[in-house]
């Protein structure tokens, strides 16, 4: 568990591999991009293909039977997958991400089920908290609220279909009965569970910051500096829905070291690594209010601390060395990825040789690697954040969306 890792081990650690995190080796990978992300989206593709199929098999005869052995045997399965991206992140990128919490949170982490909250500050960012979650050992039990059209992409938003998520219209209308319904489903999970929610409900640009701040202004709001105005409503509903068995809200604030550029999914692909920065604080659930209005009051006034430490962030580009917590890099997405290369490259070659003794057979290995080229494509074009809504489309006051304190009186 995370609060139980050694960090003079994890320190150690962390130097040895700091050679690994600097602009040359981008520059070294760059060249070699189109040589080498072709191959890993074949991987991918594969691995995630052989996966979803066991996943359907899943759900036709395990899940009819028992709902915990479901569970169970799916959180190997999206393990064995997601631990792929975990390890483009961590061993061919070689992006750092640095935990920073409280010795009462970080003692908490990974033992307990959570409401994870958080700023949606880069294009990957549910990628950066699929490597916290590994290294407090739930990423099998990491769950997340994410876009309809989400659960549309090959592979990856077919195992999230597969896996309890919620996927939302965003249409409240319709949001409304499918968050209450997706989060009383999550009860009785056999394992430890992480809910995440991106409040903010799109990522962070500066053109979607100034949406915010004149959104703000024209309703009487703090003017949020470096994070958007919340969307509470999914927040209430979670609280409302979950408080009765999940016993803490972890609020998540992300920032971007200055250090490197930030990390989009076509530098991770490209091999080019970026410093992250988590800032974690736990509220355990009986501290909430129980009225809707005042959780709406309460997601403000976080996002107001959030801005108050982002603002210290800018300036120090650290949320405090007294915080920081160590994690090893773990060795087992390495062994996950080495144990799928060595299945499905001898498997592959078996497959194709036939083919490529007709002009009809090499047609259709071409068409299978185009096919892998548009699955990449789409997964770089559905993170950029510049695809995502803009807040300022909002034209009038949300229900439940409580006025901000003004700066300096953030709870």
């Amino acid at each position: 568990m995370c609060g139980g890792r050694t960090e003079e081990r994890a320190r150690d650690t962390e130097s040895e591999i700091h050679t690994a995190w600097t602009e040359p080796k981008a520059t070294r990978m760059e060249g070699g991009f189109t040589f080498i992300a072709l191959p890993l989206g074949l991987m991918f593709f594969l691995s995630g293909l052989i996966i979803n199929v066991f996943q359907l098999l899943a759900t036709l005869f395990v899940l009819p039977l028992s709902r915990r052995i479901f569970r169970i045997v799916n959180m190997v399965m999206m393990e064995a997958l997601w631990s792929e991206l975990i390890w483009l992140v961590d061993w061919w990128a070689g992006v750092q991400v640095r935990v920073y919490a409280d010795l009462s949170t970080w003692n908490h982490m990974g033992k307990e089920h959570a409401l994870v909250i958080s700023n949606h500050r880069s294009d990957i960012d549910w990628l950066v908290g699929w490597i916290m979650a590994q290294r407090c050992g739930c990423l099998g039990g990491t769950r997340a609220i994410m876009k309809q059209s989400t659960k549309f992409l090959p592979v990856i938003g077919w195992s999230m279909w597969f896996s309890d998520y919620v996927f939302l219209a965003r249409n409240w209308a319709r949001d409304e009965h499918t968050l209450k319904t997706g989060f009383k489903r999550l009860e009785g999970f056999p394992r430890v569970l992480w809910v995440a929610l991106f409040v903010e409900g799109t990522r962070f640009t500066k053109a979607k910051l100034t949406g915010a701040q004149e959104f703000a202004r024209s309703h009487g709001m703090r003017v949020p500096r470096h994070v958007l105005v919340p969307r509470t409503k999914g927040f209430v509903s979670a609280v409302q829905n979950m408080r009765n068995f999940v016993p803490a809200v972890y609020d998540v604030t992300v920032a971007i070291s200055k250090d490197l550029p930030a990390p989009t999914m076509l530098r991770l692909i490209k091999g080019q690594p970026s410093v992250v920065h988590m800032h974690v604080r736990r509220t355990s659930m009986t501290e909430l209010p129980t009225s809707d209005e005042e959780l709406a009051s309460w997601c403000h006034k976080a996002f107001a601390t959030k801005d108050a430490l982002l603002d210290e962030h800018e300036k120090e580009n650290t949320f405090g060395e007294n915080l920081y917590r160590p994690i090893p890099r773990p060795l087992l997405p390495l062994f996950i990825v080495i144990g799928w290369a060595l299945l499905l490259l001898p498997a592959s070659w078996w497959l194709l040789r036939p083919l490529l003794a007709s002009s009809r057979g090499i047609a259709w290995i071409v068409g299978i690697l185009l096919l892998v080229v548009i699955c990449i494509q789409v997964l770089v074009m559905s993170s950029q954040s510049e695809r995502s809504s803009n807040p300022a489309a909002r034209k009038s006051k949300p229900v439940n969306e409580a006025p901000l304190p003004p700066r300096g009186k953030a709870g």
